[in-house]
Parts: C-alpha cells; structure tokens; sequence
C-alpha cells in the first residue's frame, strides 16, 4: 500500500480542489497528478493563459461579420445600385418621337388656297 502525504492548503482551496476531483476522477491522487502531467507534457505554467476562449472568440466574429455587412451594404449602395441603373437604361429600348421633317420651301407641296373667285353671274362681268 502507497503512504500518504499531507500538505496544507486553505480551506477554500481544498474545498474547490475536492468538488473538481470527485467531479473528473476517482481519486484526489489521481486528479492532482493528471493536472502535473498536463502542465509538464505542455511545457506551460500554470499562471500563464491558453488563449483566447470560446466566448471571447465569438464576440471577435460577431464584431468582424458586422463590420463585413456594413462594407458589402456600403458597395451596394455607392456602386452596385447606380452601376445596375445605368446599364439597365443602356438596354431600354424607346421609340424615339416622330418629329416633322424640315422641307425646303420649293419641295414642299403647297396648298393653293384661292383667295379672290370670279363671281358666276355672267351679267356683272368685269
């Protein structure tokens, strides 16, 4: 049978240290050596941070996706919606208004008006 050491820890401490171990492990032995072996296999510290955590990360994304829509609404409002615009008036086809023809005078046909007419009674002659 394997002897038993006693170390001295705050009550607070001892008592977040069992809480985890009945949680994870069998044993207290056995917890407190598989977290020695992390930090020695990892070659880290145990005051130093892993690394951001998944919430920090997702306040990142959130943030960079937000800042992507404003760029993408941004383009569509100062070049993809007057760039469609104008390339849809390019294929508008309208008929353009039948405007008179300019004619010189001496083609165009001119209407004879009579202004003075002969009188019909053949006894007032001239």
């Amino acid at each position: 049978m394997d002897s038993f050491t006693g170390i001295r820890f705050k009550k607070e401490t001892a008592k977040r240290f069992q809480t985890f171990s009945r949680t994870y492990f069998k044993s207290h032995t056995e917890a407190m050596s598989t977290m020695l072996d992390f930090f020695f296999y990892n070659e880290i510290s145990p005051k130093e941070k892993l690394g951001p955590t998944g919430r920090t990360i997702e306040a990142k994304l959130l943030k960079r996706i937000n800042a992507v829509i404003a760029i993408m609404r941004d383009v569509e409002k100062t070049q993809t919606k007057p760039t469609v615009a104008m390339i849809q008036s390019l294929f508008e086809t309208e008929e353009p208004t039948k405007k008179p023809l300019i004619v010189e005078k001496k083609y165009a046909e001119e209407k004879k008006e009579v202004r003075f007419r002969e009188k019909k009674n053949q006894s007032n002659q001239l």
